[in-house]
């Protein structure tokens, strides 16, 4: 018979080992940036210029977001790619949209992402930015680029512009992310919306991408290309222009207020 106490040893060596590997693989791949983690005052530079949602935040949490923009640039690799040229300006804008859509859940993560890549302009499917058919401006990684987002530098950029509508590519995006981390990206995002609230949000959805597609919205077309592209843009415009939702679309802004301001738990995507 085999010594229980060299079972044990046996054991101890292999829970080490894994624990090793988690480590390297898990934590240790998640501390990509923090020695280019710009201070305190540059971010907060940059987010006073250019980012409308942490202008209208009071003091204290103008400092929580500024926080949070910090781990997001720790744990997630921002990669320039073919070429581009990305700057601090760029990195922080990028953590910023990621902050955005999750900022009033208090205990929240992206779990689902390693990294965002950065591309100069638009790409296609295959992600070349050389053909004519390059007319992508971001997109949530699958198969081979699982966990991996891609962002136009470009669009990155314009979204955050003083003559920006309520177009947002990275905001765009994130959205996306999350509501893929229950598994389906289907307009119905698990870590959002509570039960209760499905039903009116999916009758709401549907009515209005019923009157895009018969040219009696202001919400862009690419909004009624499924559910998905309909939370999307719709989150967009909820966070680029509120008092005109508001205005404009009262349901669909009180829908989105309940999910993304009062959040019923947490969330880790």
């Amino acid at each position: 018979m085999i010594n229980e106490k060299f079972l044990l040893v046996i054991l101890i060596v292999m829970v080490g080992v894994a624990l090793i590997w988690y480590v390297f693989k898990y934590v240790g791949n998640k501390k990509y940036n923090a020695a280019n983690v710009p201070d305190d005052a540059r971010t907060k530079s940059i987010l006073d210029a250019k980012v409308t949602f942490f202008q209208q935040l009071k003091p204290e949490a103008q400092q929580e977001f500024m926080d949070r923009v910090d781990y997001f640039l720790t744990t997630t690799k921002i990669s320039a790619e073919k070429g581009a040229e990305v700057t601090d300006e760029d990195r922080i804008l990028v953590a910023a949209s990621a902050t955005i859509p999750l900022f009033h859940f208090k205990q929240w993560s992206f779990e689902n992402l390693d990294e965002v890549l950065i591309y100069p302009g638009t790409f296609n499917e295959k992600y070349d930015t050389e053909k004519t058919d390059n007319t992508i401006l971001g997109m949530v990684g699958d198969g081979a680029m699982n966990r991996k987002m891609i962002l136009s530098l470009a669009s990155l950029r314009a979204g955050f512009s003083s003559s920006a509508s309520t177009n947002n590519t990275a905001i765009h995006e994130f959205v996306h992310l999350i509501d893929k981390a229950d598994g389906e990206v289907d307009g119905i995002p698990s870590y959002l919306i509570s039960k209760e609230l499905i039903k009116p949000w999916l009758q709401e959805m549907h009515r209005t991408i019923e009157a895009i597609r018969k040219d009696r919205s202001d919400i862009r077309d690419y909004a009624a290309t499924n559910e998905a592209e309909f939370l999307a843009v719709v989150s967009e415009y909820f966070f680029q222009k509120p008092h005109k939702l508001q205005e404009d679309h009262p349901t669909l802004f009180n829908l989105l207020e309940e999910m993304y301001n009062k959040p019923h738990g947490t969330a880790s995507t």
